[in-house]
């Protein structure tokens, strides 16, 4: 199966949904924030705090541009959206797949936005970038799976339910 890469906003249920995923289809799981964190050394909240945000966005654009893999469900950090390179390595190893949800959910779901490390710029609400990324998460999915009025094991299901018989 192709590789399936997760997109959509912090506290969507990338890498929870991604997990499952995983399991249930025998593939490998790679979280790239994860992967940054090893890189670097630091916390992605430390990253941004003494790279900024353009240099955080460098270095998630190289990390995840760099991810070579064959049968994985991969998710990246929600601000991968900006790194067009990333992106289009993307598109070219599997399909992507975009967790979409309410903002009014999202906002439940969070409870500090700076320890989850989410890029935020200069006087930025969390309002402000959920319309900035819902555009380019819909420009860049193949595939868009909606979790309002879902619980996560329906999710899931809708999920492998849409990815039955990609090759």
């Amino acid at each position: 199966m192709k590789n399936l890469i997760f997109i959509g906003m912090p506290a969507v249920g990338k890498s929870t949904v991604g997990v499952v995923v995983a399991k249930r289809l025998g593939m490998e799981f790679i979280d790239t924030d994860l992967l940054i964190q090893k890189q670097e050394g630091r916390l992605l909240s430390e990253i941004i705090a003494s790279e900024g945000i353009e240099g955080f966005l460098q270095i998630e654009n190289q990390v995840n541009l760099n991810l070579y893999a064959k049968n994985a469900v991969i998710s990246p950090g929600g601000s991968v959206v900006y790194c067009k390179e990333a992106m289009q390595h993307f598109k070219e190893i599997g399909t992507v797949i975009y967790l979409q949800a309410s903002y009014e959910t999202l906002r439940r779901r969070i409870r500090s936005l700076k320890k989850r490390g989410v890029v935020l710029k200069e006087g930025q609400t969390f309002r402000d970038l959920y319309a900035e990324r819902t555009k380019l998460f819909e420009q860049y999915a193949d595939i868009v799976i909606r979790e309002d009025g879902f619980e996560i094991e329906e999710t899931i299901e809708n999920v492998l339910e849409r990815v039955k018989g990609l090759q």
